[in-house]
């Protein structure tokens, strides 16, 4: 047997089941942006190819023939699974280029967002979903690739990029750090040493409104320990779960916090915000992470590399 005579080309199969399905070589035609000369001649090439007459032709009408008509099932159903095969390769590609990440909330908004245009300027394909997590993920049962998270980079099953240490920067509103007669604020008492007296880098505390991050309830706590301050002198404030919150209630003269450097910088140089403190090392640092399976995924190695190099630029 001839295996030529058993495969024809992609051209004439097309042309048959265009016809067909039609029952038109006019419309067939149509369909395949060709002429109706040139359809019906593909027609005629592979009848002749096959030995069979596809095709009862009747002036401009045609009909297909019992064997046409079981060539046809067979021919339609085997272009319709190469189109799908088609469809899905092409989506497959479109895939590789989308990262489905889940970002801390208040990071992605002050820090990501405004610099994801040069990742796109840099990749014009890639596609980076964006996702807003504030709690644990787990890439076992949620629909993401990668996350940028915060904690001491122990996450079971996961890769993790430490992207940087975190920096806590006590903030308030100028109008709080006023002289003690022109705050506002609620009065608390200050937090003093051990051995009584009130420390002098904290005396200014007195009198104002100690505000949280529900997230990080440890973080005045690690910064009392910094001025080697006992945390139970501390009557803490009201509690945020959103970073933003929290500084946009700093802002509004409300308290003071303890936020992460990097997300006030600009605050910070436009007077919005100031601090007599420098910034305190966290217990805590920023990560890049996803599951061993995506390693190798090509937008996530091309999102990975930017996030570093961005970072890297950007001296953290």
């Amino acid at each position: 047997m001839n295996y030529r005579k058993l495969t024809p080309s992609m051209s004439l199969l097309l042309a048959f089941e265009a016809s067909a399905r039609h029952c038109s070589f006019t419309r067939a035609a149509e369909e395949l942006a060709l002429t109706q000369s040139a359809v019906s001649r593909q027609v005629q090439t592979l009848e002749t190819m096959l030995g069979v007459a596809l095709f009862i032709r009747e002036g401009k009408r045609i009909a297909p023939t019992d064997a046409g008509l079981a060539y046809m099932a067979e021919v339609g159903a085997a272009l319709t699974q190469i189109r799908n095969a088609t469809l899905q390769a092409l989506s497959a590609q479109a895939f590789a280029m989308r990262l489905r990440v889940a970002t801390l909330p208040t990071f992605g908004a002050k820090w990501l967002l405004p610099r994801l245009h040069r990742l796109y300027r840099a990749h014009p394909d890639l596609q980076i979903d964006l996702h807003s997590r504030i709690e644990e993920i787990d890439f076992s049962s949620q629909s993401l690739d990668a996350a940028i998270a915060v904690g001491d980079g122990r996450w079971p099953n996961v890769v993790a990029h430490r992207l940087y240490a975190e920096e806590l920067v006590l903030v308030g509103s100028p109008a709080v750090f006023a002289p003690k007669g022109k705050r506002r604020g609620v009065a608390r008492r200050a937090p003093r040493k051990a051995d009584g007296p009130v420390d002098p880098t904290v005396a200014m505390l007195e009198g104002l409104t100690l505000l949280r991050v529900s997230s990080f309830p440890a973080a005045w706590r690690e910064w009392c320990a910094h001025f080697g301050l006992p945390h139970d002198a501390l009557r803490l404030g009201p509690s945020f779960e959103l970073t933003s919150h929290l500084i946009q209630a700093v802002i509004a003269g409300i308290g003071v916090g303890l936020v992460p450097r990097m997300l006030v910088e600009d605050e910070l140089g436009d007077g919005r915000l100031c601090s007599p403190f420098a910034p305190v090392p966290s217990s805590r640092s920023y990560y890049f992470t996803y599951p061993e399976r995506v390693r190798h995924h090509p937008a996530l190695v091309a999102f990975r590399e930017w996030l570093l190099r961005e970072l890297s630029a950007s001296g953290k």
